[in-house]
């Protein structure tokens, strides 16, 4: 018992000496490092001030945590291993990590200031947020990149390169590299930037790519290096390099070109024997039902159009017309509008399939 004693009297004379050498600023130091720790989560959900995964939401609190973590174990070696010799050493290595820390707080800081102010409220995925604009994007990557240089030149002078040749060298070593790699990123970057300059592909919009394997999406955010689609069809994101993205052909939908919505078409086969005023008539009683359905999507207040759209080697090509302002229901609307037409048409008798026409020649042998 008396052996216990012993230990936990001279654990706390050792560390009670630590504690004496900690100056006010220290405390006030460790403090904060403390309280931001604990309350990293709340804190970053006030600076992003949006939904993201919990993977990627835990992954910012870890980055956030450990940073502050760095500091205060940095603080702890200073004062209570380091030999006061080599205090300077310590010194710089805790200096290091308070200003890279809080370079990396101030750049998400500025950047969600520039969100609130510049950017754009929407409403994306039921959600409403504030979303990147051209403006918001370019005083965040300005703001980052004067960061970046002030918290470069201020690790540069904390390691004690001081001379012009040294400081020279290690701000040249990383130039180079930005150099170098610049095909990685630079495009990229720029690529983004008119993308939000241009409106065309805003956060929350519907759009449509028709290249390789078309597929319908909602644009969910222009990231800094590439822009994030939900697909409506199989529910899952898709990323794509923003300079890629640029490459496509984009159909925005969301973007009516009238006040009566995006106007939609659907192609139907029918062969030669149905006579025209009969298609007329499935078609009109399908929209009438369509009428009746509050949620179908479709703008019921705007006539049906029928046209013929081709006269083919073996039926009739029909098209309708019709207007929409759901654009992010539209496959669900194109789908409920197929199986009334389809419903209809058996009442009516007419087939849908596209029918095989033999063409018999005789010939005088």
């Amino acid at each position: 018992m008396e052996a216990i004693l012993d230990i936990l009297n001279n654990w706390v004379g050792e560390y009670s000496v630590f504690f004496e050498r900690l100056s006010a600023v220290d405390y006030i130091v460790l403090t904060v490092n403390i309280l931001l720790m604990i309350y990293a989560r709340r804190i970053l959900t006030l600076i992003y001030h949006d939904k993201v995964s919990g993977s990627r939401s835990l992954n910012r609190v870890h980055v956030f945590r450990a940073l502050n973590l760095l500091i205060i174990l940095s603080f702890g070696y200073y004062h209570l291993y380091l030999p006061v010799s080599e205090r300077g050493i310590g010194l710089k290595f805790v200096s290091v990590f308070v200003v890279i820390y809080l370079g990396y707080l101030f750049a998400h800081i500025i950047g969600y200031v520039a969100r609130r102010k510049f950017g754009k409220e929407r409403e994306v995925n039921g959600v409403k947020k504030s979303v990147e604009t051209y403006n918001s994007r370019l005083l965040g990557l300005l703001s980052g990149i004067f960061i970046f240089i002030i918290v470069l030149i201020s690790v540069v002078q904390i390691l004690g390169f001081s001379g012009l040749l040294e400081a020279g060298g290690v701000i040249g070593f990383i130039g180079v590299f930005l150099a170098l790699t610049h095909n990685a990123w630079a495009p990229d970057i720029f690529s983004g930037l008119i993308i939000l300059n241009s409106g065309m592909a805003e956060e929350g919009d519907v759009v449509e790519i028709t290249e390789g394997t078309p597929y319908l999406g909602v644009v969910y955010k222009t990231k800094m290096f590439h822009t994030e689609i939900l697909n409506l069809v199989n529910n899952h994101r898709i990323m794509l390099k923003n300079s890629k993205f640029r490459d496509y052909t984009i159909h925005n939908l969301s973007k009516f070109a009238s006040a009566k919505g995006l106007r939609e078409k659907l192609n139907f086969k029918i062969g030669y024997d149905v006579e025209a005023n009969k298609v007329r008539a499935m078609f009109e009683e399908a929209f009438d039902t369509v009428k009746k359905n509050a949620d179908s999507g479709v703008e019921t207040q705007f006539e049906l159009d029928v046209r013929i759209n081709d006269t083919a080697d073996h039926a009739v090509e029909w098209v309708i017309y019709y207007y929409t302002k759901d654009v992010r229901n539209l496959i669900k609307t194109r789908q409920y509008f197929r199986e009334v037409i389809l419903d209809t048409a058996k009442s009516y008798g007419i087939v849908l399939a596209t029918p095989l026409t033999h063409s018999i020649v005789n010939q005088a042998i």
